[in-house]
């Protein structure tokens, strides 16, 4: 047996910051070494963020990317770190590929270096290439074809890139068939709810398939409407747990990790799905045993709300820092959804960078008003009224407005307000939707749907009251004040957009609707099997209808966190000229 130190760096990168990734790199290298590292490793992309989008395809992008890749090895030999072998994902290019239909511009590579002695000793691409859900990989990239194998103090270390262990085959009976002692997979693998427990038993059967003790490292931060989570996992060879990063934080995990000895001679030719070992030996001699052992660590996993709120507090605080914003802008209505946007912008961004509006009509409620002072109150976000009273009046006198163009001109007035300010104190908007209004299009365009971001616009109306209820009760348990007035969440949700109304005088009770839009949005359930599932058959098509309908108010609809299988945006792709319905 071998000993290796392994240090694994779950770090946020941001897309197209080159320079700020590779000197992130560059100080989480510096870590390892102190920890006496015999190898650090770095996610899927890192030196560039991911995903990069149709930059893979702009070869200036790529140029960029593979210069600073020898940048940064040049600059880890002269910081003294020549000798720790470095494993960072970068964009690359195939040099060999031809140009020919169907193969992406330039022939991009999903790559990754190991850098030591001051320059790239071996690169590879992903071999699996995502073409689901919000991945385009067969747009973007080509596939490799090797299996990168290195020796580091007497082990055999097999590199894989994210897709490589989510697919069957490729590089996990390779690295079984090359005798690897340790597999290790480095990730950007955007978050979904509950994706944690699958992810872990992705990495346990790989470990297994493998023959060998697996590492599988993950991103964490956010990039537009992903989120990263870290838990990065190590497991032996027999699926059990060897350490655990914690989740949506940046750390380096180190630990070490005794494994077989590689063979005198270095495995070579060709494997499993035809993949070609490309074996480089960086040392060859077993560490030395006088260092003391570093075990691994578990850290404490969140439960499933506090997972998913976490996950839209990282979203929307990337989503304003990366993008240079300093605070946001919220129109407060003392309900349940503006609400829950304030706490979570609070803590993402601190109450002093938040502002609310309070924008009443003749319409708005005592209590309404009265709640969203509440809030203000308990958060210390900035607050102020404005009432829209007489601009509503001077547009009813010009036009005479009835019915749904009356109500609908409440919810423009507020969008105006809330860009106006915007424009003129430099905030951005955040739009308060949730997933239930979005999806049966009860929203306003250019009224409550406009904004920079939407942090909840993935989540449905019942996600909304148990992460509110959950974000009070996590105040109280800490002895802290619950950011969310009581009120907001138990009185009837309502635009108040016409006397006395609530949301259920236009949609379904919440608990049925979100049942079936479960079933037809992110399952993809057609109407007979919805049906089938026990729902009144009128109900049913009459929500499919109002979802099919609604899909070009989605496209306008602004960019906000992902947390399940399939968000409105790239998860979900449909025409908005579209006569098909489902057959009732």
């Amino acid at each position: 047996m071998a000993r290796l130190r392994l240090a694994l760096n779950q770090i946020d990168s941001t897309v197209g910051d080159l320079a700020g990734n590779a000197e992130s790199v560059l100080r989480w290298a510096r870590h390892s070494a102190e920890q006496g590292a015999h190898l650090a490793v770095f996610p899927e992309m890192a030196l560039t963020g991911y995903p990069v989008e149709d930059l893979a395809l702009r070869s200036s992008f790529v140029d960029a990317s593979r210069e600073e890749l020898r940048a940064l090895a040049a600059r880890l030999a002269d910081e003294g770190l020549g000798e720790l072998p470095v494993l960072v994902g970068y964009l690359d290019r195939c040099e060999e590929a031809r140009p020919r239909l169907g193969r992406p511009a330039g022939a991009p590579l999903n790559a990754a270096a190991v850098l030591y002695g001051g320059r790239a000793v071996l690169t590879f691409a992903k071999h699996h290439l995502p073409n689901y859900g919000v991945f385009d990989e067969f747009r973007y990239f080509v596939p490799g074809d090797t299996l990168p194998v290195i020796r580091v103090r007497g082990v055999d270390v097999a590199l894989a890139i994210c897709e490589d262990l989510w697919q069957e085959g490729g590089r996990v009976p390779a690295a079984r068939a090359a005798g690897a002692g340790l597999l290790v997979s480095v990730n950007a693998s955007p978050y979904e709810r509950e994706k944690d427990d699958t992810r872990l038993e992705l990495v346990r059967k790989r470990a297994q398939e493998a023959g060998c003790t697996t590492a599988y490292l993950a991103m964490t931060g956010g990039q537009d409407d992903l989120v990263f989570d870290g838990d990065s996992i190590v497991v032996d060879r027999d699926g059990r747990v060897i350490a655990r990063g914690p989740q949506f934080e940046e750390t380096c995990l180190v630990l070490d990790l005794d494994l077989p000895a590689a063979p005198a001679a270095a495995p070579s030719g060709t494997v499993d799905d035809g993949l070609r070992i490309d074996h480089v030996t960086l040392s060859a001699d077993p560490a030395p045993p006088a260092e003391p052992v570093v075990p691994g660590t578990v850290a404490e996993h969140l439960d499933d709300d506090a997972e998913v709120y976490q996950a839209l507090v990282t979203g929307l605080r990337a989503y304003v820092v990366k993008n240079g914003f300093r605070s946001v802008l919220i129109g407060l209505s003392g309900g349940i959804d503006s609400a829950l946007v304030a706490a979570i912008a609070c803590d993402a961004v601190g109450p002093a960078n938040v502002y609310g509006v309070a924008m009443p009509s003749r319409y708005s409620s005592a209590h309404s008003i009265a709640d969203a002072e509440e809030l203000a109150r308990r958060t210390g976000l900035n607050f102020r009224t404005v009432p829209i009273a007489p601009m509503f009046d001077a547009y009813m006198g010009a036009l005479g407005l009835t019915g749904l163009a009356e109500e609908n001109l409440q919810s423009r007035l507020r969008g105006t307000m809330l860009m106006a300010i915007s424009n003129q104190e430099g905030h951005i908007v955040l739009a308060p939707g949730n997933k239930s209004e979005l999806a049966c299009g009860y929203s306003t365009l250019y009224g409550d749907s406009v904004g920079a971001y939407g942090p909840i616009k993935d989540v449905y109306k019942t996600g909304i009251f148990r992460l509110a209820k959950w974000r009070n009760r996590h105040a109280e348990e800490r002895g802290e004040t619950p950011p969310i007035p009581e009120n907001s969440i138990t009185k009837p949700p309502s635009a108040e957009l016409r006397p006395g109304q609530v949301d259920t005088d236009s949609l379904p009770d919440y608990p049925v609707l979100d049942r079936i839009l479960e079933l037809y949005v992110d399952r993809d359930r057609g109407y007979a099997r919805i049906v089938a599932e026990g729902f009144d058959e009128e109900l049913v098509a009459r929500v499919l209808r109002m979802v099919d309908t609604a899909e070009y108010k989605r496209r306008q609809y602004p960019p906000g966190t992902k947390i399940s299988p399939k968000g409105f945006g790239k998860d979900r792709r449909l025409p908005i000229t579209n006569r098909w319905r489902e057959r009732t």
